[in-house]
């Protein structure tokens, strides 16, 4: 028996010298605390379980797709401050997201998708720079909001809450805690109203802002709930793949549909 066709480090030589993979998917998490349940691997665990179950369906649909080797590490400087969190400076990732994209273009692999697993990542700005610079066609989505979680969850929340536990339950529940372990997930807020409100942004310093790392409460978390929210996101994000894979670069645009006549 051979690996999943669709998973590179499962591939052999043979498998690959025999398909032209038409859309590259690399997921990318971080090494991060989340709260006192979940492993530090949450991040990269669920990007590549979403990733793996959208590239599967893809393929099934026709597309050939394959899923690069996960990104463990995230942007997380201002996580510095809790116990064993690891970063990667937007910098690096760039770097990183260049080389990989060199790689993919010296074997005519033309369309990536980043798939991102973690808040501190963002790779828009990234994708601006690098874009004129390749051949590769360039995209990014948070898979956790390629799907609306309210119908999903009662109160999701931003970090290891009932979202992420849910998902974890489903995916791995022998690395989840008892949620009776877990902390409350109570978040401190800027005391600047503007901060809070959206007037401006600036990033969190971490340890100042919850004691047990997590912004929201896990307590109403089931695999259920997680179980119905990663099909249903593999399965949105699979469609949004199958029509990567189809489409022509040289022809993206189109007049758009919903504007008045």
């Amino acid at each position: 028996m051979g690996g999943r066709p669709y998973v590179l480090s499962e591939v052999t030589l043979s498998a690959s010298r025999t398909t032209q993979y038409e859309v590259a998917i690399l997921p990318w998490g971080a090494t991060e605390p989340h709260n006192l349940h979940l492993p530090f691997g949450t991040d990269s665990l669920q990007a590549e379980a979403v990733a793996n179950e959208a590239a599967r369906l893809s393929w099934e649909a026709g597309a050939r797709v394959i899923v690069l080797p996960t990104i463990p590490i995230g942007a997380n400087a201002q996580q510095l401050g809790t116990p064993v969190t690891l970063n990667l400076d937007p910098s690096t990732q760039a770097q990183i997201l260049a080389d990989v994209a060199a790689s993919l273009e010296s074997h005519a692999i033309r369309k990536l998708l980043v798939l991102n697993g973690h808040g501190g990542n963002d790779f828009r700005q990234m994708i601006r720079e690098l874009q004129p610079r390749t051949s590769i066609f360039l995209c990014a989505s948070n898979w956790y909001t390629v799907a609306d979680p309210g119908g999903f969850f009662d109160v999701p929340g931003d970090h290891a809450g009932e979202l992420e536990t849910s998902v974890v339950l489903h995916l791995a529940p022998d690395l989840v805690r008892p949620l009776s372990e877990a902390g409350p997930g109570r978040a401190r807020v800027f005391s600047i109203g503007g901060l809070r409100d959206g007037t401006a942004w600036a990033p969190r310093d971490w340890k100042s802002v919850a004691a047990d790392t997590g912004v929201g409460n896990p307590a109403a978390a089931t695999a259920e709930k997680g179980r119905r929210y990663f099909l249903t996101v593999a399965t949105k994000l699979s469609e949004f793949i199958c029509e990567l894979a189809a489409a022509d670069l040289e022809d993206l645009y189109i007049e758009d549909p919903g504007a008045a006549s």
